[in-house]
């Protein structure tokens, strides 16, 4: 099928495009810059130019697709101001997919992150948080889950906190920022708080496992490490720049500081066992040795 994805550039999004072309998919691209349009070019996928708040572009774009994946989300996290407007614009291009969708019964697969769930890890018939710094995004997957019913095969791919490649990526790869900046290797909270982690390349083929064949309405967990606590992700970071190890205010994190603290474990057992998909690529912690000093 020709697919037609937003964010197709990034470090998921160029491991999709990758796998869907590998697999005799077409892939159309949404490129804002001309950095993006070259990669994507060079990946082999056909480009469409514009973002996501280019609300005429998407649609069109939607329009002529035989499914659509979507993964652009805002990179400003300064505040919850930004936040709150990267939430807006995705919301708003989303509901513009939905509705140039309806009654064709093609696939759309959304993006989202694993929920929480307390003293376990969480399951893919878990809801997603509709409250807090990252609520409204919650609201609008399970929006698009329940449009199934207009005639689409909606389908939701649920990332963890970390999705990494080479050792870099996710909320592991903020806290090597942040350390690298900062000089010390931080974790928030009493560290003991569990992050699930994926390789990228393993997400890309859930991705397209989900698009090819999902049942309308459903969520499925792309979790290969069900849950590294955060100081020992700390502490391979601090082992490989050089530098102390020590807890930090989760307000260091920004507006995300909260879901840093928390523990969020993950399980991927009903998607690997109805899908068949089985991750193949380094955990998290064999991915941070490769980070450079």
């Amino acid at each position: 099928m020709q697919v037609f994805i937003t964010g197709g550039t990034g470090l998921i999004g160029s491991a999709v495009v990758a796998e869907l072309l590998a697999n005799g998919h077409g892939v159309t691209a949404l490129a804002r810059s001309d950095a993006s349009a070259e990669a994507a070019e060079r990946a082999g996928a056909a480009i469409v130019r514009g973002g996501l708040a280019d609300l005429d572009v998407v649609r069109e774009a939607a329009g002529a697709a035989d499914g659509v994946i979507h993964l652009a989300f805002g990179n400003d996290f300064s505040s919850p101001e930004a936040l709150a407007a990267n939430i807006a614009e995705e919301t708003a291009a989303i509901d513009t997919i939905v509705d140039v969708l309806a009654g064709t019964d093609r696939p759309f697969v959304v993006v989202s992150g694993t929920p929480s769930a307390e003293g376990r890890p969480s399951v893919e018939t878990d809801p997603l948080p509709t409250g807090g710094p990252v609520g409204g995004r919650g609201i609008t997957v399970e929006r698009t889950l329940a449009a199934a019913s207009r005639g689409i095969r909606t389908a939701s791919v649920r990332l963890p906190r970390t999705v990494h490649r080479d050792g870099n990526g996710g909320f592991a790869g903020l806290l090597t920022q942040v350390a690298r900046r900062t000089g010390v290797s931080g974790y928030p909270g009493t560290g003991e708080q569990r992050w699930p982690a994926v390789h990228a390349l393993d997400a890309a083929v859930l991705f397209r496992l989900v698009l090819e064949g999902a049942e309308p309405g459903t969520a499925w967990h792309a979790v290969a490490d069900e849950g590294d606590t955060v100081r020992s992700i700390a502490e391979v970071i601090g082992r490989r720049l050089a530098l102390p190890v020590q807890q930090v205010p989760a307000e260091t994190y920004g507006p995300v500081g909260p879901i840093f603290a928390a523990d969020q474990p993950a399980s991927s057992a009903r998607t690997r066992a109805v899908l068949g998909w089985t991750p193949t690529h380094p955990s998290l912690l064999e991915d941070l040795e490769l980070l450079e000093p």
